[in-house]
C-alpha cells in the first residue's frame, strides 16, 4: 500500500508542476488582450479630451457654426478631414482586399484621386466660397431652379442612407473586429454575431457622435485621427514587410515581387477590377464627383476662413491621396503573399494582417485610430443630409 501511495504522491506533484507550467504559459495570452483593450480606451479617450479642449467654449448655436464651423476652418484641419473622412475602413479594408485580389492596378483610384483635388482646389472652390453656399443643390439652384435643387438633395440622401453608410458600417466592423480579435476577446465563434454586435456599436457611438459634435469638432478629431492613421499605415506595412522578408524593405518587396509578379501589374489584365482604358474616362468621372460636388465630402471646405486656405487644405490632401497607396494598396498584397493558402477573403486579408503583424499594446493603438476613422467616415453621411434638409 505504501509503494502505492508514494506512486499517487509522485503523480499529484507532477500533475500539480504541469498544471503551473500551463498557467505560466498561458498568461501571456490573458494579458495580451488586456493590454490590447487598456491601450485602445486610452488612445480612444485622448482623441476626445484634446478634441473636447480644442473646441471647448466655441458657440454652436447657429446653423452656420454647427454645419460649417462659423467659416473658421484653416487648411490644416481642412486637409486632415478631407483624408479621413475618405481613408476610413471602407478604403482600408475595402482597397487591400481589392489589392489581394487584383494586385496593384486598384491604387489607380488614389492617384487619380489627387488630380481631381488639383481640379476641385483651382476651379471648383473659387466658385463655391464666391456664392456663399452652404451645400451643392444650393449652387444647383442657382444655376438651374428650385425643382434641380430638391431632385439631388433627394438623390444625395438616398444614397447616403441607402448605400454609404451600409458600406462603412460593414467594413468597419469587419476591420475592428479582426485587430481586436473579439472572437477570442469574446468567446464568441460566430462571425455574423460578432458583426452584428459591432456594427450596433458603431451606429450607437457614430449617431451620438454625429449630433452631438458640429462641423467644429468633427474637424479637429479627424485631424487628431487622421495623423494617427497616417502613423499606423506605415506601421503596419513596414511590420507587414518585416514579416514577408527580415532583410529590409527593398528585399521583401523584391520577394514578392518574384513570387506574384502579376500583382505588381500596374497597368492590370482584361480582367483587372480596373481597367487601364478606364483610368481618364469612368475613374476619373468618378473621381470628380467624389471630390468636387460630393456633399458629405466638400461641406468640410465650404466651413474654410479664406479661399487661400481652403485651397491649402485641398491641395495637401491630394499629395497625401498620391501616396496613399503605401498604406491603402501595398499592404493586401502583402497579405496575399503572407496568408494565400490560409483561404481567406479579400474582406478579411487587412484585419488579418493587421492581428498578426502589429505588436499587441500597437493594436489598441491603430483599433483606436479605426474607431475615430469609422466614426469620422459615419459622421458626414448623417451631418450631410442634416445639413441639405435644414438649409
Amino acid at each position: 500500500m505504501s509503494n502505492v501511495r508514494i506512486a499517487k504522491r509522485d503523480f499529484d506533484l507532477e500533475l500539480q508542476h504541469e498544471n503551473q507550467q500551463c498557467s505560466l504559459l498561458n498568461q501571456p495570452r490573458i494579458m495580451m488582450p488586456s493590454i490590447t483593450i487598456l491601450s485602445f480606451v486610452f488612445c480612444t479617450g485622448l482623441v476626445g479630451f484634446l478634441t473636447w479642449w480644442k473646441t471647448r467654449g466655441k458657440n454652436e448655436a447657429t446653423s452656420d457654426s454647427y454645419f460649417l464651423a462659423g467659416r473658421s476652418l484653416t487648411g490644416g484641419f481642412i486637409a486632415g478631414s478631407l483624408l479621413l473622412t475618405n481613408l476610413s475602413t471602407e478604403q482600408l479594408v475595402g482597397l487591400n482586399g481589392a489589392a489581394f485580389n487584383d494586385g496593384i492596378a486598384v491604387m489607380a483610384w488614389e492617384v487619380i484621386a489627387g488630380l481631381s483635388l488639383v481640379f476641385m482646389a483651382l476651379f471648383f472652390l473659387p466658385r463655391y466660397l464666391r456664392s456663399g453656399i452652404a451645400t451643392v443643390p444650393q449652387f444647383l439652384e442657382e444655376r438651374y431652379d428650385g425643382i434641380t435643387r430638391s431632385i439631388t438633395s433627394f438623390i444625395f440622401i438616398l444614397a447616403y442612407a441607402g448605400i454609404l453608410l451600409p458600406i462603412i458600417l460593414y467594413t468597419g466592423a469587419t476591420g475592428l473586429a479582426g485587430i481586436l480579435d473579439l472572437k477570442a476577446l469574446t468567446g464568441i465563434q460566430s462571425d455574423t454575431t460578432i458583426l452584428w454586435i459591432t456594427v450596433w456599436m458603431i451606429g450607437i457611438i457614430g449617431s451620438i457622435y454625429a449630433i452631438f459634435g458640429g462641423l467644429r469638432s468633427v474637424a479637429v478629431s479627424d485631424t487628431l485621427n487622421g495623423f494617427g492613421l497616417l502613423v499606423g499605415g506605415i506601421l503596419i506595412t513596414y511590420f507587414g514587410l518585416s514579416a514577408v522578408n527580415d532583410g529590409g524593405i527593398f528585399a521583401a518587396l523584391r520577394e514578392m515581387k518574384e513570387a506574384h509578379p502579376e500583382k505588381f501589374n500596374s497597368i492590370g489584365g482584361s480582367e483587372s477590377s480596373v481597367p487601364f482604358s478606364t483610368l481618364f474616362t469612368g475613374v476619373l468621372l468618378l473621381n470628380l464627383f467624389y471630390w468636387c460636388t460630393n456633399q458629405q465630402i466638400i461641406q468640410r471646405t465650404f466651413g474654410a476662413s479664406t479661399l487661400k486656405e481652403g485651397q491649402k487644405g485641398v491641395l495637401i490632401a491630394g499629395i497625401f491621396k498620391v501616396l496613399a497607396p503605401i498604406i491603402l494598396v501595398l499592404p493586401g498584397i502583402i497579405a496575399f503573399h503572407l496568408y494565400a493558402g490560409d483561404n481567406i477573403k479579400g474582406d478579411h486579408a487587412y484585419g488579418t494582417l493587421v492581428s498578426n503583424v502589429l505588436p499587441k499594446p500597437l493594436a489598441g493603438f491603430f483599433a483606436a485610430v479605426m474607431v475615430g476613422a469609422i466614426l469620422s467616415s459615419f459622421n458626414p453621411p448623417l451631418n450631410s443630409p442634416a445639413t441639405l434638409f435644414s438649409l
